[in-house]
């Protein structure tokens, strides 16, 4: 994984216990995936990673740079994303989100994806909605 997926899981506030790069690589590896990297003003903003996940692509880690929210870097790595997966075949996009980001379901919702899942958790800022959307 790139140098800048790895400053970036640093950077980014919600990623508070920051994902092991092992576990992208061995989440990935073998399978068809999509890692984007946003950048503004030649700085890297922020990300997006999906990888084909039970014959649907799973949007499964993204973020952007505090400093970079708000300008359409996030929509735009999403509409990137889709646009990949359904050249690519996929019919079906699905993502997990927690309570806890509140605006990531909203864009989500506003994106067109639709609650089809809840998985519980010890606490419930970590609780995850299951979205999915046809693409």
């Amino acid at each position: 994984m790139s140098e800048d997926l790895r400053w970036l899981l640093t950077q980014i506030p919600e990623f508070e216990q920051s994902v092991a790069i092992d576990e992208i690589v061995r989440r990935t590896n073998g399978v068809p995936h999509l890692f984007l990297t946003a950048f503004v003003d030649g700085q890297p903003a922020g990300f997006k990673l999906g990888y084909e996940r039970e014959g649907d692509f799973y949007s499964w880690l993204g973020g952007v740079l505090p400093a970079y929210r708000r300008r359409g870097v996030a929509a735009s790595l999403a509409d990137y994303q889709e646009s990949w997966a359904k050249k690519a075949g996929y019919r079906r996009i699905w993502m997990k989100t927690r309570n806890s980001f509140p605006n990531m379901l909203i864009m989500a919702v506003k994106r067109g994806f639709q609650v089809v899942g809840f998985d519980t958790r010890d606490r419930i800022s970590d609780h995850r909605i299951v979205l999915a959307k046809s693409i």
